[in-house]
Parts: C-alpha cells; structure tokens; sequence
C-alpha cells in the first residue's frame, strides 16, 4: 500500500475529529475525551504550535488515519522526547503495514531523539508493534494532577 504521510491542515479537521471520537471511544485508552479537548487538540496541531503536531495517513487521495506528537526534553534520557500521544487508523486500514511505516518515518524524522508512548495492556495488536518497532516497557507509575 502507497502511504503518505502528512502534516494536518485545516481542511482535515471534520475527519480528524470523527476519527478522535472513534479513537477515544474504543478500548485503547483509558479515557473518553471530550468535544473541547478534541477541537484543543486539532487547533493545537494546525496552529503553529511548538508543543504538538499532527499527522495525516492518505493513501490514494483518501484519509485513512492520523497521529499526534508532543515535543519535550526528558532529563532521564539527557535528550528531546518526542511522545506518541495518539496513533489510529480505520479499521480497514488495519494490518497493512502503515503503523509500522510510520514509525520509521518519525525515525528518520527525529534523530538523536528518546520516543515514548502510552498503551492499554488489553491492546495486545499496538503492544506487538511497539515492541517489534523496538519499544520496550518501562516500569513507571503515571501520575497527573
């Protein structure tokens, strides 16, 4: 499958939106989300922002997924963080390879650079990838306020 991938523009954000609402519904995550955090999210990805971008997945012309990464500095690692915050993709567009492509475009994007990511244990199919692609589970604790 011919993939593209791209950053996010205004004229994506009803797709973005659909998809996050079907993304934030679904047993990968642990919350829900909401309408606000949703358009937050988009604008912040669109608008130039220094913290997060967004990522489109086309193939053929047609819309068949998105990501969004935050940028930080991980004092632990001694380097950028670059963390995967959602990475989706259409059912049918599952099992083809396109998350595993994008995890080598954001390598070769991103150098000299740590990449983190959250998963649902439950998720069996993302842990599988992440760990071909090299990740590895860390023995954290998370917390927020």
């Amino acid at each position: 499958m011919d993939i593209n991938f791209r950053m996010m523009t205004p004229d994506d954000k009803d797709e973005v939106l659909t998809m996050m609402r079907t993304f934030y519904a679904s047993p990968a995550l642990y919350t829900n989300g909401s309408e606000e955090i949703f358009r937050n999210d988009f604008n912040n990805c669109v608008n130039d922002s220094p913290y997060l971008e967004g990522y489109i997945f086309e193939s053929d012309g047609c819309i068949c997924g998105y990501s969004m990464i935050a940028k930080s500095f991980s004092t632990e690692f001694g380097k950028p963080c670059i963390w995967i915050e959602d990475i989706y993709l259409k059912e049918s567009s599952r099992g083809m390879g396109i998350g595993e492509q994008f995890f080598d475009f954001l390598e070769k994007r991103y150098t000299d650079v740590i990449f983190r990511l959250e998963a649902e244990k439950d998720n069996a199919p993302a842990v599988r990838l992440y760990q071909k692609k090299g990740y590895e589970v860390m023995p954290y604790l998370e917390m927020k306020k």
